[in-house]
């Protein structure tokens, strides 16, 4: 059985680069923080004891990883001194524990946790000291993994001391080390800031736990895994990397996206079998997608915006778009159609409706089978508070009608085309509220000569 594992996790720096007032590791991808996303990996592994380093005055930070971890401690590095005295400002934490222990980054949100079990796996065959290591395209900056003649991994150089025939090697330093010794803490207080930097550098771990008999090796993964983001442009490559490997995970479980690269999820999207979306669409955190759902071309689907949080659900065999908008809970029924240039928002849709044209469908619920023409508006808000509308089943809402909240449409009901609808309407009743047609025979041909005269 494998020992415990304390996950630390290093949320370091404001992140300068970024050019943000927002703490690097809270910028997020695919709905999701980056720090959520290595949180989430680690879930995985059933951490007892997970510890968060972040730097003074980050308290967002801490927020942000006790919204994903609930029993995450938090422990503040009062100086920025290197890797090491980040891990050991978690001290508190590796004082006394005898398991394994997983030193990882806020930053790097591509890492697998099928590649954490093979460092776990490493330690279990006998490995001290695990590190996880890249073969680099570009290796400039780098610190180096030494590998001797029998695989086993003898020191980290970072870039800055290697010699020039250590920088000509291209396996290269994820950051991401794993640890079984007796005392990671006793170990980790020896290192010194004798390097060309005059840091505290994690790395020098591996030759000091050398020294104490233990073993270390390194764990190979692909590049893309331990990509850091520093800057907007490694954001937008590690987004790109992430919805690339969602969509592939999709269409092998069963849904076909016509042109996959235009197509983007979420971190928690849920798409079922049989599923079909056109190009060109959006899928924001909070949404469900039921099997046998078609989502056409140019379709925005977010359930969680702001503070918004109703989630998004598409039932079997639903139909959305093109140019359609679904808020934060909207519900859409089975075989319910929501056509072009329609916003749906906090509304059931019962089975087989149908919006197919020009509508705003907000803070309501639409009965089974009924019919909401084009231009339709349910008026919602007054300007201070939200009120609801209820279509009852089987009624038909006549193009272009306006209806005033709170306001109950009864089952099978008719509304005129045109209409203001104030006042609750009847079961199987016609309402029409529209001023009466007024026709003036030859108006317009002696308005036309009127202003000809003056012209």
């Amino acid at each position: 059985m494998a020992a415990s594992l304390l996950t630390v996790v290093l949320a370091a720096g404001l992140g300068t680069r970024m050019r943000s007032d927002t703490p690097k590791v809270l910028h997020r991808i695919a709905g999701r923080s980056m720090l959520g996303h290595v949180l989430d990996t680690v879930r995985v592994l059933t951490p007892e004891r997970l510890a968060l380093v972040v730097g003074p005055g980050m308290e967002d930070v801490a927020a942000e990883g006790r919204a994903a971890a609930p029993a995450i401690e938090t422990y503040v590095q009062a100086e920025r001194r290197g890797t090491a005295d980040a891990v050991l400002a978690a001290a508190a934490a590796l004082d006394g524990h005898a398991g394994d222990v997983l030193v990882l980054y806020g930053d790097t949100p591509l890492l697998m946790s099928e590649t954490l079990s093979r460092m776990r796996a490493a330690l279990e065959e006998g490995a001290g000291v695990v590190v996880l290591g890249f073969e680099a395209a570009d290796p400039t900056g780098y610190g180096r993994l030494l590998i001797d003649a029998d695989g086993g991994l003898v020191a980290i150089r970072e870039y800055a001391d290697a010699s020039e025939a250590e920088r000509r090697l291209r396996l290269c330093n994820g950051g991401v080390m794993a640890f079984r010794v007796r005392s990671l803490a006793a170990l980790l207080r020896r290192i010194n800031t004798s390097n060309a930097k005059g840091e505290l550098y994690l790395t020098d771990a591996v030759e000091l736990a050398r020294a104490e008999g233990y073993t270390a090796r390194a764990v190979v993964c692909n590049e893309e895994e331990v990509l850091g983001v520093n800057d907007r442009s490694q954001l937008a490559m590690a987004e790109a990397i992430w919805q690339c490997r969602r969509r592939l995970k999709v269409m092998r479980n069963g849904a076909t996206l016509v042109n996959p690269e235009t197509v983007w999820l979420s971190y928690d999207t849920a798409i079922g079998r049989d599923v079909l979306i056109e190009p060109n669409v959006v899928i924001g955190p909070g949404v469900a997608i039921e099997d046998c759902v078609t989502i056409h071309a140019n379709c925005h689907i977010v359930g969680i915006d702001g503070k918004n949080r109703g989630g998004v659900r598409l039932r079997q065999g639903a139909i959305v778009g093109p140019f359609a908008r679904l808020r934060p809970g909207a519900d859409i029924g089975p075989d319910v159609h929501i056509g072009n240039f329609v916003e749906v928002k906090n509304t059931v849709i019962e089975a087989g409706a149908k919006a197919n044209h020009l509508a705003y469908v907000g803070d309501g619920r639409v009965g089974a089978g009924a019919n909401i023409g084009a231009g339709t508006i349910f008026c919602n808000y007054d300007g201070f508070e939200k009120h609801h509308t209820d279509i009852g089943v089987g009624a038909f809402i006549g193009s272009n009608s306006s209806l005033v909240a709170p306001v109950k449409i009864g089952d099978g009901a008719y509304i005129g085309s045109g209409s203001v609808i104030t006042k609750d309407v009847p079961a199987d009743a016609l309402a029409v509220g529209r001023a009466p047609q007024e026709v003036r025979e030859g108006w317009a041909a002696r308005y036309r000569a009127r202003r000809q005269r003056r012209k």
